[in-house]
């Protein structure tokens, strides 16, 4: 993603704006290294959210109910872009999936106080031009990174309005709607950003994440597999295909997966225990 550059606007304007915007954040659990939630200080770098930051469906534990309501939903609906993306033109000034890769690695690893300034340039902008697009997209970046999900969701519906040919708008209005647990327009939005972008593996993790949210196991397995066609050393990838696997018995399949995604994160171990028994794990109603 290229972020805006409001080199001219003064500093101590900026630093006014950042002190009085101050918006309090807990870190999100990771899948794999449960911790609980505490207070982050202005210099920590927060847990930003990306579709691995919610924890897998359990398949085991969950309401029977409770997947029934989506379980029934085709895979091609659940594929389909939004109007806005179907009838798009991809953006000419919109970085290709390496680079928007390499800039999400780096927004991981802003700080709070990052996201604050982000915050306030955007605030800034936003005063005179109230329309402005890449603003907004950038108010909406800092927001959901300060875990504020639902004050994000507006503004990147009202980025779209200017801005319906960058695939990165679309990619992280689909990662917001997943940390607001709002999974089926997630996957509409990260259909959107393939759609765009079909070479972006992230967006495909994302869209396979949403799916599992919604017990929608082989549908996921379809887009971790097709995230890893794009690049077979992708170990979020690898361990999300593999308790999909898990979830609608096919444990071999699981296990290999799982194995491999330990050699590239040992983070992954626990999934593996936990997954990886070579025994099925499909509950009545879920295959």
């Amino acid at each position: 993603m290229k972020s805006l550059l409001f080199n001219t606007l003064p500093v101590a304007t900026l630093a006014l704006l950042v002190a009085s915007g101050c918006a309090s954040t807990t870190e999100t659990d990771r899948p794999n290294s449960i911790s609980s939630p505490t207070a982050i200080a202005n210099t920590t770098a927060p847990s930003t959210p990306d579709p691995a930051a919610l924890p897998a469906p359990d398949p085991a534990a969950a309401d029977a109910g409770a997947s029934a309501s989506t379980a029934a939903i085709p895979a091609d609906v659940l594929d389909a872009p939004a109007a806005e993306a179907a009838t798009a033109t991809l953006d000419p000034s919109a970085p290709s999936a390496k680079e928007a890769s390499v800039a999400r690695a780096a927004e991981r690893k802003m700080t709070v106080t990052d996201y604050k300034y982000q915050l306030a340039r955007a605030n800034l902008v936003l005063k005179t031009k109230p329309k402005d697009g890449r603003a907004l997209f950038e108010r909406a970046k800092a927001n959901s990174n300060l875990k504020n999900y639902k004050e994000a969701k507006p503004d990147y519906v009202a980025a779209l309005r200017t801005m319906r040919g960058n695939p990165d708008v679309y990619y992280n209005k689909g990662v917001n709607e997943l940390m607001l647990r709002e999974y089926k327009p997630a996957s509409t939005d990260f259909s959107g950003a393939v759609r765009l972008r079909p070479d972006d593996k992230e967006a495909f993790f994302g869209r396979g994440v949403a799916k599992m949210q919604m017990y929608q196991y082989k549908a996921a397995v379809a887009d971790f597999t097709r995230a890893l066609a794009i690049d077979s050393t992708y170990a979020d990838a690898l361990e999300y295909r593999g308790i999909s696997y898990a979830s609608y018995d096919r444990p071999k399949e699981a296990r290999r997966d799982l194995e491999k995604a330990v050699k590239l994160n040992p983070n992954a171990e626990k999934s593996l225990r936990r997954y990886g028994k070579n025994t099925s794990m499909v509950r009545n109603g879920n295959k």
